[in-house]
């Protein structure tokens, strides 16, 4: 294991989360609830599936070997982070790119990394050791972060009349976007814990049998949750599409359909990475991977998305004291990834004396 690897494979989730949205808004003609559902099966179904098929052999032999239970947790869990999925989608539309994407994932980091140690049962292990300190300290550095960001955000509320924020962000709604923000922030911790109690489809997808490998083992656990989270997603999709008899963008000429469904499929699967990596990352942190990942991962994601905020002018004509907070709240979060990879760091470095102290003695005994 090598926690630095995994900030890394966070980072380039994160660049994929922050970026994926990018390519919906080349989309044109279409409702929002069409080019979400066309990208999202790339999301949900179509490239976690073919990873999954990919890197675990006899992927359906896992799924046979697996309990009922371990099956059918992963994809309820999946199902509570595809309303937060859902909703999430609808808070950059109220807030943009970089607010949207910093306050949704904010309240995401945040209850995914309290949650899921209490379902895992470690808080105790977790708390008894400086190393688990540390990486706490992360993570309430990273909460102060998205304190900065949201402050940042609130002033630029402030600051700019309706028709600014609307020459950017046609919808603009703050406050309605930050209720929206904070129930998909809730709903979409779901992912890691479902993720986290996937553990034993994992530890079948990489023994005997199966053997895949290490890093690419959350493949199958993963498939579940997003296909959980595909079917709440494709459910909604269709009622609005339904409902707001927007069936025809699918096949109306007078959109550029070739180019739509080109944008979509590049989203989806930017999205997908994001997963992917997040999953990759989980691998190289230890023991406390999943509340270590969690924070460093969402971090990542914020940075990015408020990048590009940047670059698509979102911030323009705020204040330099607004800028200031936004770069204050972005730096403060890449830091706390830091802090919480060397903790994690330090608690596998524990881990391995402790075997090799173990193994010392067993070749020591006559």
């Amino acid at each position: 294991m090598d926690p630095f690897l995994g900030v890394f494979y966070h980072a380039v989730g994160g660049f994929a989360a922050g970026s994926f949205y990018i390519p919906f808004k080349k989309v044109r003609g279409w409702a929002w609830e069409t080019y979400w559902l066309v990208g999202g099966l790339f999301i949900w179904i179509i490239c976690p599936l073919i990873a999954a098929l990919i890197t675990i052999p006899d992927l359906l032999g896992v799924y046979q070997q697996a309990t009922w239970q371990q099956l059918m947790l992963p994809f309820v869990l999946g199902l509570g982070w595809g309303i937060g999925h859902l909703t999430f989608g609808l808070s950059l539309r109220y807030l943009g790119m970089s607010l949207g994407m910093g306050l949704a994932l904010g309240f995401c980091t945040f209850f995914g990394s309290v949650v899921t140690p209490i379902v895992d049962g470690k808080v105790r292990e977790f708390l008894s050791d400086v190393s688990g300190w540390i990486s706490l300290g992360g993570l309430a550095l990273c909460l102060v972060g998205i304190v900065f960001c949201t402050w940042a955000g609130a002033s630029k509320e402030r600051e700019l009349p309706d028709e600014a924020k609307k020459e950017t962000i046609q919808e603009f709604n703050f406050w309605k976007g930050v209720w929206v923000a904070f129930f998909a922030g809730v709903m979409s911790a779901c992912f890691i814990i479902g993720v986290s109690q996937g553990a034993d489809l994992k530890a079948i997808a990489a023994g005997p049998g199966h053997e895949a490998t290490k890093v690419y083992a959350n493949n199958a656990p993963l498939l579940l949750v997003l296909v959980g989270g595909g079917v709440a997603n494709i459910i909604w999709c269709v009622t609005l599409i339904i409902r707001n008899k927007s069936r025809d963008d699918f096949v109306d000429r007078k959109n550029p359909l070739s180019l739509n469904y080109f944008f979509c499929a590049a989203a989806g699967l930017i999205a997908y990475a994001e997963f992917l990596f997040l999953g990759m990352g989980e691998t190289q942190m230890g023991k406390f991977s999943a509340l270590v990942s969690w924070p460093i991962h969402m971090a990542f994601v914020i940075a990015f998305s408020n990048m590009w905020g940047i670059i698509l002018h979102e911030w323009k004509g705020t204040s330099r004291r607004t800028r200031l907070l936004l770069a204050v709240g972005l730096l403060i979060m890449v830091g706390s990834t830091l802090i919480s990879a060397y903790g994690s760091t330090l608690k596998n470095q524990k881990e391995d004396a402790k075997k090799q102290n173990i193994q010392a003695s067993l070749e020591s005994m006559p």
